[in-house]
């Protein structure tokens, strides 16, 4: 398998030449941890992408900051609503849980790997409002889902009035948010809604080592920088992580590579035709596939993840050629 064959995941993908020019260019000294000017500069870069005060925190990786944004949200002894399906439930061995201090995850259901009003209504309504049962803080929503389905802006509204009817926090996972948003073609406003913690993925989008916590309660600072301490996630030349998220969010580098990546998925998508699973609306395909066939398609060099016994995984990024994706159509057509 080569590496413009490779289907496995965009976090495989390289580094953004940009992000390394960033990274240079922050080879300086500076103040340490979170104090350096990069760092006190994400703040006012966020806050103009999507209109409104926001505060922001770097973290290392997907899990630490989707885990500390929650933690902002719930208590120990409360609970996050997600789908079943969702990262934080089935990929992230147990940290919300760790991070959390031991709050719950309360399960939902849902086409797609996508929430509903309703769906966390089924959930909630049978908890009891006492002291004998855990209670929901939170909700949890992934934004692309790990089904590669996008909230459009009305969904994501409507979640947020569920939120606040309930009294709940909402955070969003945003590992793809970029590809949502691409997809969309909507501002990133409209497709975070009135959340009021993001996940703001950049590493599977060209990134090497950067996610951004983004909190639209900018109060809440402070409390995830103690809580990033304790967790053993604050970096001492934090400035390196700062510098990968501005390189990203200059002239919307962020959104142009996130493009690139749906443009490759839909171009595979269409020649998949009946054996599509779900429709395709970020960067990742899933295809109906036996097991003979997935032999097939590796033997031609294709690297891919099965997903269960007839199914597999491709996904596609930033930087996946664009003949590659059209030899994997082709590939999958001729089965």
């Amino acid at each position: 398998m080569t590496a413009s064959r490779s289907f496995l995941s965009d976090n495989a993908a390289r580094v953004h030449p940009a992000v390394w020019s960033a990274l240079r260019e922050a080879d300086a000294p500076d103040a340490p941890y979170d104090g350096d000017a990069l760092s006190r500069q994400l703040d006012e870069s966020m806050s103009a992408v999507f209109g409104r005060p926001c505060a922001v925190l770097w973290a290392a990786t997907g899990t630490a900051a989707n885990c500390l944004a929650l933690a902002t949200l719930v208590q120990p002894h409360g609970a996050v609503v997600c789908h079943r399906d969702a990262h934080v439930e089935v990929d992230e061995g147990g940290a919300p849980g760790f991070f959390l201090h031991g709050a719950k995850l309360l399960l939902a259901e849902g086409e797609g790997a996508l929430l509903t009003p309703a769906a966390i209504d089924a959930v909630i309504d049978p908890v009891r409002p006492d002291v004998h049962q855990v209670q929901p803080h939170a909700i949890s929503v992934t934004q692309a889902s790990e089904y590669g389905r996008v909230y459009r802006p009305a969904d994501i509204a409507a979640l947020a009035q569920c939120a606040r009817r309930r009294g709940l926090g909402l955070h969003v996972d945003g590992a793809r948010f970029a590809n949502a948003v691409a997809f969309l073609g909507c501002t990133p406003a409209e497709a975070v809604g009135g959340a009021d913690t993001l996940a703001f993925g950049f590493i599977k989008n060209g990134a090497m080592s950067a996610e951004a916590v983004v909190l639209f309660a900018p109060e809440a600072a402070d409390l995830v920088r103690y809580r990033r301490k304790r967790s053993g996630h604050l970096q001492s030349k934090g400035r390196f992580l700062a510098a990968q998220i501005l390189a990203m969010l200059e002239e919307d580098l962020w959104l142009a590579n996130a493009r690139a990546a749906n443009a490759a998925a839909a171009e595979i998508a269409r020649a998949c035709g009946g054996r599509l699973l779900h429709p395709v609306e970020a960067n990742e395909v899933f295809v109906h596939v036996t097991e003979a066939e997935r032999a097939a398609l590796r033997r031609q060099g294709f690297g891919f993840y099965d997903w269960g016994a007839d199914a597999a995984r491709f996904v596609t990024a930033w930087d996946t050629p664009m003949d590659a994706a059209q030899a994997l159509a082709r590939a999958i057509a001729a089965l």
